[in-house]
């Protein structure tokens, strides 16, 4: 079985790119990494594929038309892994905002540690956000505050996209009934997880803002989380989460989906 990929989904990134998965690949551990790309208009797919040159058998792309969103470019990126038999999946973004250092910290909390999740966390230990407004900085504390009263969660940081899952925990979850596709879909997943009964660890991490490019948070994004996690957890009344653990997709389900 082959051992972890980074799953980092792009739109309009060729500033940071290329610095991103060279960091990356210039880790200890071996890491592969499959980038996502909605089609972004600023050659950043003709960056990764120029890339690809250097690293064929570490570096993929799935390249997509038009901006649809990042909960589905995750979960056709889980299905990628999990045909491919990866068996540490891990969820980063392009900007450096996540330091590509860090993925250490969340691969040994499930490889070393044994925890099925881990969580780059930004809130686990106090607020550990720089170069954010304040008012960003709030809006983000108290959004996860909100989602951890509303689900039950012991989760300080709910919304955090820096994660790393075995590649069991992905299998085990019907991925097509992942509902959210902006930043809500982070939400979903925890509680998901959650409700499952895998363990999961909040690794303590240092979330600084991007320098390069633009950000793509929007005021709809967070209105998504905000109320879309009432409707989450409502539904969450009517499943039973016990048996739908059960749920093993075939590799030929997964590839069939994958197009």
């Amino acid at each position: 079985m082959k051992e972890c990929i980074v799953i980092i989904p792009t739109y309009n990134e060729i500033e940071n790119i290329e610095k991103i998965i060279l960091k990356i690949f210039d880790l200890p551990v071996q890491f592969h990494v499959l980038i996502i790309d909605d089609g972004s208009p600023d050659g950043t797919a003709d960056k990764v594929k120029q890339l690809q040159q250097h690293y064929p058998d570490q570096l993929f792309l799935l390249e997509r038309q038009g901006k649809q969103g990042l909960g589905t470019a995750y979960i056709q990126g889980f299905k990628y892994a999990l045909v491919n038999g990866y068996q540490y999946v891990f969820e980063m973004d392009a900007d450096f905002s996540h330091k590509p250092k860090d993925l250490l910290k969340l691969y040994n909390a499930c490889a070393k540690d044994g925890y099925d999740v881990s969580i780059g966390s930004r809130y686990v230990r106090g607020v550990n956000v720089v170069n954010w407004p304040m008012n960003r900085v709030l809006m983000s504390y108290f959004a996860s505050r909100y989602v951890r009263f509303i689900t039950g969660m012991p989760i300080y940081d709910t919304t955090a996209g820096f994660k790393c899952y075995r590649s069991k925990v992905l299998a085990s979850i019907d991925l097509d009934k992942i509902k959210f596709v902006g930043y809500a879909f982070q939400i979903e997943m925890k509680f998901t997880v959650w409700k499952y009964g895998f363990r999961i660890k909040e690794v303590p991490i240092i979330f600084t803002d991007r320098t390069r490019g633009q950000s793509k948070m929007s005021k709809k994004i967070f209105n998504e989380a905000i109320f879309g996690v009432l409707k989450m957890k409502a539904s969450s009344f009517f499943k039973n989460y016990a048996t739908e653990t059960n749920f093993i997709p075939r590799v030929s389900q997964l590839e069939k989906s994958l197009g």
